[in-house]
């Protein structure tokens, strides 16, 4: 399940915390061709967030949306 999210806080080992469009703040980390393609990450970045089907408080930055 795809969702759309806004980056909120920026922690370490590459990991990042979301708040999805229901409220729900969800941890994160970045895809692989995200990490290949050096894109940065800052907080207040849309992003679409691949959850976890078998833990949904953990998802995967699939793709940058927009920089603020």
């Amino acid at each position: 399940m795809e969702v759309d999210a806004i980056v909120v806080e920026l922690l370490p080992s590459a990991k990042v915390r979301v708040k999805l469009e229901n409220e729900q703040r969800v941890l994160a980390h970045a895809a692989s061709a995200t990490v290949k393609n050096f894109v940065r990450l800052r907080p207040g970045d849309r992003v679409r967030v691949a959850i976890s089907p078998h833990d949904p408080t953990r998802g995967r930055i699939v793709e940058l949306l927009a920089k603020e």
